[in-house]
């Protein structure tokens, strides 16, 4: 079992970054998980010995983020890689998944990606689930991931964030707000509309 878990990240105008802390990002979070799993690979292959891969990314890899603009970069990055090496090393009994997870309270986390506390809650407000992950919940999924219970899983991709990313997605997901009275009449109004 391979756990790619590196993590490099802060919060920055995009304007502001600098080569180094471009450089230094994509050389924790893309670079050391493709060496790591480069080399182990290899090895592997030539012991004739499979092995569970996983990685664990964000919701953000998939969507795009600013102001986090060179770990979201490199997380996508991780999970091509994760899907290409799922379509080529499966043959050698390497199974390849990744955990998109949402936001999740750690100090490492929180003390370069919210410093101050101030986007604590506008986070839990827009989590249908009403609340932050744990990393419990996050590693009883890599458990299975691992297990051979997850033997023909191989190539996957699996959010984990409380519903966030679809709350966000969709256009309407916002009506949630409007209440019982501003229903009734926007239906009595939507009643009335006659034709295209």
């Amino acid at each position: 079992v391979v756990i790619n878990n590196a993590a490099g990240n802060f919060i920055s105008p995009s304007e502001r970054l600098s080569a180094n802390a471009w450089k230094t990002i994509t050389d924790i979070v893309l670079n050391g998980t493709a060496f790591v799993t480069l080399e182990i690979g290899k090895e592997l292959i030539k012991v004739k010995k499979g092995a569970a891969f996983l990685a664990i990314t964000t919701i953000y890899a998939e969507s795009g983020s600013g102001f986090v603009l060179p770990s979201a970069s490199a997380k996508a990055g991780v999970e091509a890689m994760c899907k290409s090496l799922a379509a080529e090393w499966g043959r050698y009994g390497m199974r390849f998944n990744v955990i998109q997870p949402g936001p999740i309270k750690t100090k490492g986390a929180f003390s370069r990606l919210d410093p101050t506390g101030a986007f604590e809650k506008k986070m839990i407000e827009r989590i249908p689930c009403g609340r932050l992950g744990t990393v419990e919940e996050i590693a009883n999924l890599a458990a299975y991931f691992c297990s051979d219970y997850a033997s023909w899983v191989n190539g996957a991709v699996i959010r984990m964030d409380g519903g966030e990313y679809v709350s966000m997605a969709g256009e309407f997901n916002d009506l949630k707000r409007v209440t019982k009275e501003q229903w009734d009449m926007m239906e009595a109004m939507i009643r009335k509309t006659k034709g295209s």
